[in-house]
């Protein structure tokens, strides 16, 4: 069997792609990840007797260990998942994402340059190195404006965002300059199982289900295209067998909703699936002070994809909406090993000094 190098694979997204790689016979799977504040080894325990897959805790910055793995295993591609990737972070820490997304990139780039080329012409032709971005690198859009196509100009607007184009840049480089079998692939706002709690939709079940506030930036009207994350492993796949190396693709869920919208969902959900006597979970909701630079829009336009590999989601917002906090109602342990005395801290230090005089919402 065919082998991956997946970097970050405890995250959010690589997790859910090495567990359904497992599941589906994929590959084997090698997985590096540094097991940072979001990472919770717990959510891959499943695998850990699986003859398949195999964990290194380490840095992609880290070039010898990056080398010796690569020699070691042969893969024949690698998925670079990792990143630092929640724009609140960011914005209090931008160096933190400059390194891991910038500079870690680059070396992983490097070492995968060095290794590529000392491949037989047969095992570089079958080589991939598959870069899993975001959306966000093509800044803000107007409610009217078209969707986000891949020859949309990049404009990103926060840390975050910047260090990812930066990312994406390094990317291509390596490919047009290196000829290195790139692909890149631009995802809209991921939801689903095993999503670390400082992200809109975990956030909110959670504190729903605490009975905390549930804090909404602004006026809420924010939108954002929500792409469940198995449909985006599944069309990572079916990018990772292509021919056509150095091209980008758009994945996304053609689900724009706005944040006011996707926690009112999780409230009408929560109500019929963890009811609480003459109480509604949507009395909860607080309106809260803006974060700098919040963009207004994103919304992806996924015809490329769709017409080279005829892929579609499978989820819409409701469906996978459901299908999520049913995951959470169902794994309380994987919960309360993510909250964490520093991520109580966090969600302190993020949310705090936010609440504005207005009233929480009434019903």
């Amino acid at each position: 069997m065919q082998t991956f190098l997946v970097t970050g694979g405890v995250g959010f997204i690589g997790s859910n792609f090495i567990l359904k790689a497992t599941k589906e016979g994929w590959a084997n799977i090698i997985n590096l990840d540094k097991l940072t504040y979001a990472s919770n080894p717990q959510t891959l325990a499943q695998l850990q007797d699986d003859p398949r897959y195999h964990f290194v805790c380490g840095d992609i910055g880290n070039v010898e260990l990056l080398r010796n793995l690569l020699e070691q295993y042969q893969p024949k591609a690698i998925i670079n998942f990792t990143a630092h990737t929640h724009v609140d972070r960011s914005i209090l820490s931008p160096e933190d994402f400059i390194q891991t997304n910038i500079v870690g990139t680059f070396q992983l780039l490097e070492a995968s340059k060095i290794y590529w080329e000392k491949l037989s012409p047969q095992k570089r032709e079958q080589f991939r190195f598959l870069h899993v971005s975001t959306d966000e690198v093509y800044g803000s859009l107007s409610p009217t404006d078209p969707a986000f196509r891949e020859d949309t100009p990049y404009a990103p607007n926060s840390p975050y965002a910047a260090s990812k184009a930066g990312s994406d840049h390094l990317v291509r480089a390596y490919f047009h300059t290196y000829g290195l079998p790139t692909l890149i692939t631009n995802c809209s706002n991921n939801y689903g199982p095993r999503q670390f709690p400082e992200k809109l939709i975990p956030l909110m079940i959670l504190n729903a289900l605490h009975g905390k506030p549930l804090p909404i930036y602004g006026d809420g009207k924010n939108i954002r295209d929500w792409l469940y994350v198995a449909d985006h492993c599944e069309a990572l796949y079916l990018i990772l067998q292509s021919s056509r190396i150095g091209e980008t693709y758009n994945i996304g869920g053609n689900n724009e909703q706005t944040n006011l919208t996707v926690v009112e969902k999780i409230c009408a959900i929560l109500d019929e699936l963890a009811p609480k006597p003459n109480f509604r979970h949507s009395s909860l909701m607080t309106f809260v002070k803006d974060r700098p630079g919040h963009d207004r829009r994103y919304a992806i336009d996924c015809s490329k994809i769709s017409r080279d590999f005829g892929w579609q989601p499978k989820e819409d917002f409701d469906s996978g909406l459901l299908k999520t906090i049913q995951w959470y109602l169902s794994n309380p342990t994987w919960v309360e090993q993510v909250q964490s005395d520093a991520y109580a801290r966090w969600i302190q230090q993020n949310y705090g000094d936010r609440i504005t005089a207005r009233s929480p919402r009434k019903n």
